[in-house]
């Protein structure tokens, strides 16, 4: 497994995992269509600025197009503060096979080396038993479950935290 940049190329993982009501439905239901080429286009460049970090997750280095998903670290305002989070999709043909785990931890580790993200905050579904494995099989500490904004909705999430330079398992 690779973690590459996103690239303009990826507009249909984009719509795969965030179009579809399968992929979303933790996260409020299905986005629309249009409007995808644009979310691309600015993750591109947010992620060649390096002010997010947006990584495919490609499951065979050999084969850089084929995407099993994506992880993502970013910051934003908590609570009036500023926070770093880490969030993950995995598409539902690569799930089960510890991807998604795989990815969150590398870029978790990159993040501990880089030293700038501190704390970082994860926000899965309250009910999505997949991703809340994910953070206590790494070491994430629950801190309880929050009202958070996912793309304009309030969602129930699970709010977890980890310092990855001392936490990370």
């Amino acid at each position: 497994m690779l973690l590459r940049d996103v690239e303009l190329g990826d507009l249909d993982a984009y719509v795969r995992m965030r179009c579809d009501p399968v992929m979303m439905a933790e996260l409020g239901g299905p986005l629309p269509r249009e409007g995808m080429e644009a979310k691309v286009e600015r993750d591109v460049r947010s992620a060649a600025r390096d002010d997010e970090w947006i990584k495919m997750v490609v499951p065979d280095g050999a084969e850089p197009s084929a995407v099993a998903g994506t992880v993502t670290l970013f910051t934003h305002e908590l609570d009036g503060e500023p926070a770093s989070e880490v969030g993950w999709m995995v598409l539902p043909e690569f799930q089960g096979r510890g991807l998604g785990k795989r990815a969150a931890r590398t870029l978790l580790e990159r993040a501990c080396e880089d030293g700038r993200w501190g704390v970082v905050h994860a926000f899965p579904g309250a009910s999505n038993a997949a991703s809340n494995g994910i953070c206590r099989s790494l070491g994430f500490t629950f801190a309880g479950e929050k009202d958070v904004t996912f793309a304009g909705r309030i969602l129930r999430a699970n709010h977890w935290s980890i310092d990855p330079g001392t936490d990370l398992a």
